[in-house]
This record gives C-alpha cells, structure tokens and sequence, in this order.
C-alpha cells in the first residue's frame, strides 16, 4: 500500500464503516489504538517491511482491552485481553497495525461463520451466500477490500476453506511454526494459525515477520527464521508438481476440478499422485475434533448448555460420548497416514488440490450435493481440507475466477501443498499462478 501509515489506516477504517453491516466481518474496532499507532510508526525511521499495513484479526486472537470472544457468548463478559496475542505483536513491530475483530463461528467449530449470537458474515462477492468459516470474517474483510491482510485459524480447513469461496490467497503453515500464544484454542492438536491477503507478496511478508520460537507455547517448533520473500520469484522453477487424485476429485464437483486443472495445465502438472485411505483420514480428524473439543469446553457444557450456539453445542456434546478407544484408534490413523502421505514428496515437491468441493452456497442451506451424494453442508465444505490438516502439513490457497459457468462472479480456490517446513514451495507456486494471471484477488465489485 502507498502513503503514510495513518493514511492507510484512515483509508481502511473509512472503507470498514462502507462495508459494514452489508458485510458483518467485523466484531470490534479499534481505531483510536490504531491512529495512535500509525502515528507512531510514521515517526519512526526504522526499515519495517508492512510499514502501516492495516490488519484485523479473527476474534479468537487476544487483543489488549478486549475480552476474547471466539465467536461465542459465553466468553462476552470474560475480563479483557492483558496484553496482545503474540502474532499481532509480531505484525506490528513490523510496522503493521491492527483496526479491529472479526467473526467466526462459535468456538471456530464450522464451515460457514453464520454465527448465532453476532450474525452471518456475508460474502463480498455475492452477499446471499456465505463467506466460508471459520475464518469467514478474515477472509471477507479481505474480499471486500477493508483491510489488505488478516489472521485466521485453521484446524480443518478453516483458513483455507473461506478463503476458495471469498476469493483470496491465504497460508496454513506447518503444524508448529507459528506459535498460538494469545489465542483462544479449538483442538490443540490440530489448530494452526495464518494470513490471508489480496496478494502473495503481502501474504509472504507477514508470514515471515510472525516467525520464531515462542517458549510459551509448547506445540510450537523453534526453527529458525526461514525467510520466503525473496524466495517468490522464483515462482515454479525446477519443482515437480503433481496433482491429488482418488479422494480430491470424486469430493469435488465440476468447478472446484476445473480450478485444479487449469492451474496444473499453467504449471505443466499432470502427474497424478493417490493418497491411501483419505476418507479414514478425515473421520480421524472428525473424532479427534470432537473429543479435544468436547472436552475443553465440558465444564459450559454442563453448566450453560443454553448459552451455546445449538449447531456447535450439539457437536461437543456428541465428542463428549465418544468412547475413548474410538479417539485412540483415531489418533492411529492419523500417524499411520501421515507416514503414508511422507513418501509421496519422494517424488513431487508440491500437490495441487481442490480447497473446496463447490462455490459458496447460499445462507442457510443445510444440505449440498457431491456427485450423488447429499451431504450436510456445515461439515461437508471441509471434505479436502481435513485430511490435510490433520497430518500438519503447509498449504497455501489460491482463488480462481469463471470456473463455474453458471456462477462465474463466484470464486474458487486450489490448495498448494508441500511437505512440512516448506511454505516457501507453497508461496513460490501460489506466486507464480498469480504472476501468470491464472490466479487473483479481486476486490469484490461493489466494495
């Protein structure tokens, strides 16, 4: 972005209070703070690379003053924030400031942030249909244009699930790169933290300013800085790309496979690569869910049921009957699989598959179809990313545009994925679509 800090942060607050209500991204502003911070790095001299970048965050992060909501009810009168998470400090000793929250589904347990107790968050693209979850908020506050760059959480796909439907670019790291100290938890085995943007290079350059150990956060890995910036231009050079096939085309419909494949054809992809057992993968990934998630929030769950959104209470609850040999076996898997997927970055270095199985469906269905199949749509737009997530991998996502003839104004996106620790594949593909035209990120029409 060009001008001054507060020029930037001016120009968003201003383009967050034209898009809000329309659009429901935000939950709090933050804009006093926020003047008083691009004042302060407009007086500074020091070289920050996302020098007065306006942010928000998905609510679940702590900001100072603010209690921490997570989308829930119950967490409305906590006491307020201490001190900031540790990502949003990271992005603003960088330079970056933070305007606000934003809304996600309750306990960042969905799909599609049609949350009970704050409202839909609507996508900029087509305000009937739903901005994705649970990351909704972050992904449509980057879609209408009201923020260049936000953070969300993805523990099956919720980073990258809304941002195929918004229609922006977005990385789920490693499992253990970015610490998740300051963070409301969903699963701590299976939460992972990271950005969304209207371009790679802004996505690149906060990633690399959140990187570095962090001791207060045990799941975290302390790598060293591993900068990916510099990395992009290199786009797709010398990389063996394949395509995920099996389980990644039969859960996806016409679009969501046109997406790929117009990205494998820019690529010269056409390898296909077949992951073993992918459907038990993703019921692993449903028990472990369920259990973990249970059994943090137990204690509301038996004390203030009612104050639950119904979607999400029901879900705890059935995790809180699970037998414990079923979570035990559902952990085997997942490792097993893991061990399984290992072997195929032998022989390529990056996958390419679809983020989700449709465009975004309107507000309130319940119900899609996948080739045959009626499927509930709250659980089912995670079809591809779940078996993903749940063995840690780092994906970027990619939105394309015209896929579905019918619907071309909506976006879709394709998931880059690479072996642990290597985001800097993941973005150099993810750049390199971008550069070519084949991917973007428009700012929704209207907006």
């Amino acid at each position: 972005m060009n001008g001054s800090a507060t020029a930037q942060v001016q120009a968003a607050l201003a383009r967050i209070e034209a898009g809000e209500p329309r659009i429901n991204a935000f939950t709090a502003m933050l804009a006093e703070r926020a003047l008083g911070r691009a004042s302060a790095v407009d007086a500074s001299d020091e070289p920050l690379p996302l020098r007065g970048v306006p942010f928000a965050v998905k609510n679940l992060y702590d900001l100072q003053g603010l209690p921490t909501l997570a989308g829930s009810m119950i967490e409305r009168h906590a006491a307020p924030a201490a001190r900031d998470a540790t990502l949003v400090r990271r992005l603003e000793a960088a330079g970056a400031v933070c305007v606000g929250a934003l809304n996600m589904d309750e306990y960042a347990y969905g799909f599609t942030t049609e949350n009970t107790h704050y409202g839909a968050t609507r996508n900029p693209h087509d305000t009937t249909r739903i901005s994705g979850g649970s990351s909704g908020g972050s992904a449509a506050a980057v879609a209408a244009g009201q923020v260049p760059l936000t953070l969300g959480s993805d523990t099956n796909g919720s980073i990258r699930v809304p941002a195929s439907l918004c229609g922006v670019f977005a990385l789920k790291p490693t499992f253990g790169r970015l610490p998740r100290t300051g963070t409301y938890p969903f699963v701590a085995s299976l939460d992972h933290l990271g950005p969304f943007a209207r371009d790679v290079v802004t996505l690149a350059a906060a990633y690399d300013a959140m990187q570095g150990a962090d001791a207060d956060d045990p799941a975290q890995v302390p790598r060293p800085l591993e900068a990916t910036v510099d990395l992009l231009p290199r786009g797709a050079d010398g990389l063996r790309i394949g395509v995920l096939g099996g389980w990644f085309r039969s859960m996806a419909l016409p679009p969501a496979l046109a997406a790929v494949d117009r990205c494998a054809a820019a690529l010269g992809a056409s390898q296909e690569v077949l992951w073993p057992e992918v459907d038990r993968a993703r019921t692993a990934a449903f028990l472990i869910t369920n259990a973990e998630g249970a059994a943090l929030h137990l204690h509301d769950l038996q004390r203030r049921a009612d104050d639950f959104d119904p979607h999400t209470r029901d879900r705890f609850l059935a995790g809180a009957l699970l037998p414990a040999a079923w979570v035990q076996q559902a952990q085997r898997v997942r490792h097993w699989f893991a061990r399984q997927v290992a072997q195929s970055f032998a022989h390529v270095d990056v996958l390419l598959a679809p983020a989700t199985p449709c465009t975004a469906p309107v507000i309130g269905t319940d119900w899609i179809e996948i080739n045959g199949n009626r499927m509930p749509a709250r659980a089912s737009l995670g079809l591809l990313t779940q078996p993903v997530s749940c063995i840690g991998l780092p994906v970027a996502t990619v939105p394309l545009w015209g896929c579905d003839t019918a619907t071309p104004h909506l976006p879709i996106g394709v998931q880059v994925i690479a072996a642990p620790w290597r985001e800097d594949l993941c973005l150099r593909v993810a750049h390199a679509l971008q550069v070519a035209g084949v991917a973007a990120a428009p700012i929704a029409k209207g907006f």
